[in-house]
C-alpha cells in the first residue's frame, strides 16, 4: 500500500462545492487586491487566536520579514534564533540587514535552547525569535522572561503551529509579533503561499499593515519604504471555507500522533523523548535515553498542546536515519528530513558564526530527524503499514 507524506487532495476536494462558491464570489466581485475577503478572513483569524490583530500575508516568510521591518531592525543588529529550523528564520534576519545569532536545540522538543540563548545575549541584540518547531510550543516564559530584562521584543515564528498551546495560550499572540504560515502543507493550508502577521499592540498592526503595502497610506504617500506582502483574496475566501475545519483537521492529526505513539512504543528498541522536565531549559543536560534505544519518537510537555504539523522521529546512530528513509521510500511510504542542514553549518550565513564554533544538538538534531506521514485524512490501515516498517527496519 502507498503511503504518501501529504494527500492535499483527500481534504481540499471534500470541499470542493464551497471552494467553487468561493471563487465565483471573487471573481464576480472584480476586487482581487486586499478588501472585504481579506479584511473578512482576518477578523476570523484573529477571533480564532485570541488577538487583537491578524494581517494578512503573502506568505510566512514574508510575515518574518515584515515583523522585522516594523520593529525597525536592521543593518547592525542581532537576532537570536534556533539554528535548527526552516531557512526562513534566518533568512529574513539577514535580508533586514541585521545578523542572526545562532542558538543550539533542545534534543526532546527540537525548540530553542534557552540557557544556550541567552549566553548570546549581546548589547546589539534587538530581538529574540524563538520557533514553535512541527507544531509544538517553545518555552515561551523562559524566552519572554529573557526578554523582558533587556526590553527586547520577541517574534514568535510559529509558521507550523498555529492553535498550539501553551500553558493554556495560543502561540503567536504571546510575544510581540506572532507569524503563521499557510503553505499548503500546513494545518491551516492554503492554495499557494500566504501567511498571517498577529500582534496585540495597535501601534506596531498599523505600521505592518503599511509596509505591507509598500508603506503607503493614503495611496501614492509613503510614510515609509515597505513591500508588496499582500495576501490575495482568493487566496483569504479559499482559507475562509477551510478556517471552521481547522479544529477536526488538527483533532485527527493528535489522534494519528497518540495511535503512533501507542503503536510504536511497544516496539523493542523504541522510546519515546523524555519530557518530565523542560530540558531545553537545562542547556547541555545530556540525553536521558535508554542504552538500546534505536528510535526516539517525540513527545509534548505536559503544558503544551501539540497541533502535529509533523511527526518527527529521531533515528539514533551515524548514518541509520537515511537507511530507515531508504527502506520506507521502498515501500513507497512517504518522509521528510526537516531539516538535513542547520542553519550555522549553511554556506549563506557562514559570515556570520564565528570560527570553530558548534552547536552540537542541532548537528546532531540535522543527522537524526525523520518526519513520516501525519496529515489529518491518514487511515489507520496506512499508519499500520507505517509502523510495520518501522518494526523491521529496528528488528534487522
Amino acid at each position: 500500500m502507498s503511503v504518501p507524506l501529504l494527500d492535499l487532495n483527500r481534504q481540499n476536494l471534500a470541499l470542493e462545492g464551497e471552494l467553487r462558491g468561493a471563487f465565483e464570489r471573487v471573481l464576480h466581485s472584480g476586487q482581487f487586491i486586499l478588501g472585504p475577503e481579506v479584511q473578512g478572513f482576518e477578523e476570523k483569524v484573529a477571533a480564532f487566536c485570541g488577538v487583537r490583530h491578524a494581517i494578512g500575508v503573502s506568505s510566512g516568510t514574508d510575515g518574518i520579514l515584515l515583523a522585522l521591518m516594523s520593529l525597525g531592525i536592521g543593518v547592525g543588529d542581532e537576532v537570536i534564533c534556533p539554528s535548527f529550523t526552516f531557512f526562513a528564520t534566518a533568512g529574513c534576519i539577514a535580508r533586514a540587514g541585521a545578523v542572526p545569532v545562532f542558538a543550539d536545540s533542545c534534543l526532546y522538543c527540537f525548540n530553542m535552547d534557552v540557557e544556550d540563548a541567552k549566553r548570546r545575549l549581546t548589547p546589539r541584540t534587538k530581538a529574540i525569535m524563538p520557533v514553535h518547531l512541527f507544531g509544538q510550543a517553545a518555552e515561551m516564559d523562559a524566552v519572554m522572561s529573557m526578554a523582558e530584562r533587556r526590553a527586547l521584543p520577541v517574534i514568535e515564528d510559529a509558521a507550523q503551529s498555529m492553535a498550539a498551546l501553551y500553558k493554556g495560550r495560543q502561540v503567536g499572540g504571546i510575544g510581540t509579533f506572532g507569524i503563521f504560515s499557510l503553505f499548503p502543507s500546513k494545518n491551516l493550508g492554503g492554495f499557494g503561499d500566504g501567511g498571517i502577521v498577529v500582534t496585540n499592540d495597535d501601534d506596531l498592526a498599523a505600521r505592518a499593515r503599511m509596509l505591507r503595502a509598500h508603506g503607503a497610506k493614503p495611496k501614492y504617500f509613503h510614510k515609509f519604504v515597505g513591500g508588496n506582502f499582500r495576501l490575495d483574496p482568493l487566496q483569504a475566501a479559499l482559507l475562509s471555507v477551510k478556517l471552521p475545519h481547522y479544529e477536526e483537521y488538527t483533532a485527527r492529526r493528535r489522534a494519528n500522533a497518540s495511535y503512533y505513539s501507542q503503536r510504536l512504543a511497544r516496539i523493542p528498541g523504541v522510546t519515546a523523548a523524555s519530557l518530565s522536565e523542560s530540558r531545553c531549559l537545562r542547556s547541555k543536560g545530556g540525553d536521558a535515553i535508554p542504552a538500546d534505544a534505536r528510535i526516539v519518537l517525540p513527545s509534548p510537555y505536559a503544558h503544551n498542546t501539540h497541533i502535529w504539523n509533523q511527526y518527527t522521529l529521531r533515528v539514533l546512530g551515524k548514518g541509520k536515519r537515511d537507511e530507515l528513509r531508504a527502506l520506507l521510500t521502498a515501500k513507497k511510504i512517504g518522509s521528510e528530513v526537516y531539516y538535513p542542514v542547520p542553519m550555522h553549518r549553511q554556506e549563506c550565513f557562514a559570515r556570520y558564526v564565528p570560527e570553530g564554533s558548534s552547536l552540537p544538538n542541532a548537528e546532531r538534531l540535522s543527522n537524526e530527524c525523520l518526519s513520516i506521514p501525519i496529515f489529518p485524512e491518514l487511515e489507520r490501515s496506512q499508519q499500520d503499514e507505517v509502523v510495520a516498517a518501522i518494526a523491521e527496519f529496528v528488528q534487522a
